[in-house]
């Protein structure tokens, strides 16, 4: 086979439809679109608009309230920890905290103000962890296994003033 023999598969490439060439083409004139007005116009989106009358989605009854201060917390789980020091992405004997986690890949790339260590498995390896946030069942695992947990954020420090 030549550069010159190389072809499209059969029916894998499909002309393109050739718009406003005569009425006798079938799509001549309006090229489809219909007629006039603004929709015959190129790169016109009308989504949720009703002509006037007030759109559903101003109709609609708002619901709640977005806290715009809100501070989201990386969740990780002990099975995670566990798991990563078994692959020897953690070391069990260097104090674990959240840049740690990042490199092993733990927690994932977004605009976490910290990590929450949560209870869900089980850890046997003494582990000492550095982190921003952990529950009360995460904290008796980890010493249970004898390792120790700091908290770096305090309460009133995780929540925004109101």
């Amino acid at each position: 086979m030549k550069l010159n023999e190389i072809r499209d598969n059969e029916g894998s490439h499909y002309r393109k439809k050739r718009l406003g060439r005569g009425i006798g083409s079938g799509k001549g004139k309006t090229s489809g679109r219909g007629v006039k007005g603004q929709k015959a116009r190129e790169g016109v989106s009308l989504n949720g608009f009703e002509g006037g009358q007030l759109p559903l989605y101003r109709r609609m009854p708002k619901r709640g309230f977005k806290n715009i201060f809100r501070k989201v917390y990386a969740p990780v789980n002990l099975t995670k920890i566990e798991k990563a020091i078994a692959d020897g992405k953690l070391k069990a004997d260097v104090v674990v905290d959240e840049k740690a986690l990042a490199a092993a890949g733990l927690i994932g790339t977004g605009k976490y103000a910290g990590v929450r260590l949560l209870a869900s498995g089980a850890l046997t390896h003494k582990v000492s962890i550095e982190v921003s946030g952990a529950s009360a069942a995460a904290v008796a695992a980890v010493e249970k296994a004898g390792g120790s947990v700091k908290v770096t954020v305090t309460k009133e420090e995780a929540a925004p003033a109101a």
